[in-house]
């Protein structure tokens, strides 16, 4: 790696579109959130749950993700979470982040919507003000669960539109096409919401079209098939939707064999308006800028193509046209600093 494409990694301002703030428990946070709230785990130190970090699929994965939340209990726990990974990021040139939440996975368990809530936006708020980490929150129906439940969840979200920008669609997507999920996204486009959706990670290209044509979504989640339907890809090309990748976890969850596999590069060369993100770094290793030096080192990319990634971020992402304009200029000034300097 040249000097510069790491200093443009380290210090370029970036937005993070693709966060399950679920998926940043790290396993220090597990074990002493489980003797706060006094929950049991079957883990008897950091290393065990480390081993048990070993996935052969996204089913692998969810379902110690699901049993990693059994610690989040309370609305502190819910913000000591979120500023945890807020403190983390802010390191990698994080100004902005799109965060997943996942309501359902704990209003199942007992724990209030506006506990889970209540934690988040705190931290969130506090990120504002104190790191100037700006913040649009995606709540996400569970596929795997009923859509009348997630008519529920839709309810609660209604009462918090002041917090609540959009909502998503994510856990797994076999056997469950978001053509599924029609009715809840129609009444949420009409509460106001911004839809997207997980799509086109474990499915196929005819899941993205479908989520475009029926859910309406505005931006993909994966979609990395997306790119085997030349028809599904010159139309995102065309109208420019966002693509929100993530490398090390497609990696991680055996979506592809290698990092060298990652579709980012293919899908900047066919025009995409793709980003890079994290996912769930804790449970797959690699923060925001881990997954930037991944696909650097992996796919070869230029210095300017990382500075596009940047660029897309921000692109990609639900500000206003004056705060992307605002954060591109900010990226122009420090790789005019950087260029001079190296």
């Amino acid at each position: 790696m040249t000097a510069l494409a790491n200093a443009l990694i380290d210090t370029l301002p970036k937005a993070e579109l693709h966060l399950h703030i679920e998926g940043t428990l790290e396993p220090e946070m597990m074990l002493a959130l489980a003797r706060r709230n006094k929950v049991e785990l079957p883990y008897k130190d950091v290393e065990e749950i480390r081993k048990a970090y070993d996935f052969n699929c996204l089913q692998d994965f969810l379902d110690l993700y699901y049993q990693g939340m059994s610690v989040l209990l309370t609305e502190q726990d819910f913000y000591d979470l979120t500023w945890a990974y807020l403190l983390r990021v802010q390191a990698d040139g994080l100004t902005h982040v799109e965060m997943f939440f996942d309501p359902q996975a704990h209003t199942g368990r007992g724990v209030a919507f506006e506990t889970v809530l209540g934690g988040i936006t705190s931290a969130l708020e506090d990120a504002r003000k104190e790191m100037g980490i700006t913040s649009k929150l995606i709540m996400c129906f569970l596929r795997h669960l009923p859509e009348d439940e997630a008519f529920d969840a839709l309810s609660c979200a209604c009462k918090h539109k002041d917090h609540i920008f959009g909502v998503g669609l994510d856990s797994t997507e076999q056997g469950h096409p978001p053509a599924k999920f029609a009715r809840v996204f129609e009444a949420a486009r009409n509460e106001g919401f911004t839809p997207v959706a997980h799509v086109g990670e474990e499915g196929t290209a005819e899941n993205v079209r479908e989520a475009l044509d029926i859910l309406k979504i505005d931006r993909v989640d994966h979609g990395n098939h997306a790119l085997d339907d030349p028809a599904v890809t010159r139309r995102l090309a065309e109208q420019q939707t966002p693509l929100t990748m993530c490398p090390i976890s497609n990696w991680r969850l055996k979506g592809i064999p290698s990092l060298s596999a990652s579709p980012v590069k293919k899908a900047l060369d066919a025009g995409l308006l793709v980003t890079v993100n994290s996912d769930d770094p804790s449970y797959f290793g690699g923060y925001l800028n881990d997954n930037y030096r991944a696909v650097h080192q992996h796919l070869d990319l230029s210095e300017q193509e990382i500075v596009t990634l940047a660029r897309n971020s921000f692109a990609g992402s639900f500000l206003t046209d004056a705060e992307k304009q605002a954060q591109l200029d900010k990226i122009d000034a420090q790789c005019g600093t950087l260029k001079n300097r190296l």
